[in-house]
């Protein structure tokens, strides 16, 4: 299954080994890399 990064648009497969998870209030986002994930913690805090 495909989710979109929610700072770059980029679809990442969420079965990958490699998928960057986040888990805010219970919901996850999957990143397309380290940076994009830095980048919307930052926006959350």
């Amino acid at each position: 299954m495909m989710a979109t990064d929610p700072v770059c648009g980029m679809e990442v497969d969420e079965s990958s080994g490699s998928a960057i998870v986040a888990v805010i209030n219970r919901k996850k986002s999957y990143f397309c890399s380290d940076e994009c994930r830095d980048a919307f913690l930052e926006r959350k805090t």
